[in-house]
């Protein structure tokens, strides 16, 4: 009888390793992507599916009565929990805990402060912008997006329709940013945002805020801290959005009373109504080729065989608020141009 037991607990145990192996599989890096769609096909996005954060019911298991390892000396690091605790409420236990467990990332500190370049002539960055161009605008990112686009219509026209943003924006943010999903980043927040708060100093007051942003986050939405993964500099989800954006930004497009940027519905929304609040002119102009000219109003973008000149329209602002680069804005309008071309073809197709 025993003997029955002790099988019957092994192959629940062997079930549950393979369902954990199944709800977490491996994400597709941006460098490996390939260059044609015969190479791959994204998979359905299933907007629905579970978030790769877990609701937690409280904190006790990060109780702790002073903070150990890596930041147990920091002074800077108490001063901040003190402030936490008076401030926001927090408990001094928990913090202790919680910052007891965080790593500091030497990768991020490289990331953060780059060596200062080799001294000499600067040369011309020739082709810059047809570098940039070529790794966003492939068969892969474009068919990708449409297909993204497809298994998230509904959201898509619905996010247009009440933020007032031209639908193929929301689809080119994402596929700049993260690939449709495929890139979230594989950093984990608490430990990068601790880093660069306490082991940096050129922006380490932004990345504090930005830490207290993310604490306020995780409380808010009830999931662990210690959890969610991104980029190095503390960027999340589909739109890497940063925490303080997250908290003002950030909604719950999908309506299960908790706002996810890893879903895909709530990342939509959340893009959508960064734009709008950034000031998104429905149907109006981005850029379009020009002459060279002086004003403000034209751009200058290098490629190996001579200098285009592109006229800006406010639009194109407001996608450099997401990242303040002529190269990121056009390298978006093109993939949201490429993509709702593909897509109008595919629907026209479907409908013939």
């Amino acid at each position: 009888m025993s003997s029955l037991v002790v099988k019957r607990f092994v192959k629940l145990v062997i079930i549950a390793m393979l369902a954990g192996c199944v709800s977490n599989p491996e994400k597709i890096a941006v460098d490996s992507v390939p260059s044609s769609l015969s190479q791959i096909q994204a998979p359905a996005v299933d907007s629905e599916a579970a978030s790769s954060l877990a609701k937690v019911p409280n904190g006790d298991h990060y109780a702790a009565k002073q903070v150990t390892g890596t930041y147990a000396n920091s002074i800077a690091l108490q001063n901040f929990i003190s402030r936490m605790v008076h401030k926001q409420g927090f408990s001094v236990s928990y913090l202790n805990g919680l910052f007891s467990q965080a790593n500091r990332l030497d990768s991020v500190i490289r990331l953060e402060n780059p060596a200062p370049p080799v001294s000499g002539p600067t040369k011309p960055a020739i082709g810059s912008w047809t570098r940039y161009r070529d790794k966003f605008m492939t068969e892969a990112h474009i068919n990708n997006g449409v297909e993204f686009w497809r298994n998230n219509a509904e959201a898509i026209q619905k996010a247009s329709t009440t933020y007032g943003v031209d639908p193929e924006y929301i689809v080119g943010i994402i596929g700049v940013e993260t690939y449709f999903g495929k890139n979230f980043g594989k950093t984990n927040i608490l430990d990068a945002l601790t880093t660069l708060s306490f082991d940096t100093v050129r922006r380490s007051n932004y990345f504090m805020s930005e830490l207290e942003s993310f604490l306020l986050m995780a409380r808010d939405e009830g999931f662990d801290p210690r959890q969610p993964q991104g980029s190095w500099a503390g960027a999340m989800g589909y739109g890497q959005f940063m925490p303080s954006n997250f908290r003002t930004l950030a909604v719950d497009f999908n309506n299960d009373g908790r706002r996810d940027l890893w879903q895909a519905k709530d990342a939509i929304g959340s893009v959508a109504n960064y734009f709008a609040h950034s000031g998104w002119q429905l149907h109006n102009p981005v850029t379009k080729r020009s002459n060279p000219e002086t004003d403000a109003g034209v751009i200058e973008l290098s490629t190996y065989v001579g200098s285009e000149f592109w006229r800006i329209y406010p639009n194109f602002s407001v996608i450099k608020k997401y990242n303040n680069s002529n190269k990121y804005a056009m390298a978006v309008h093109q993939l949201a141009q490429g993509i709702k071309q593909r897509y109008m073809q595919v629907v026209a197709l479907q409908n013939n």
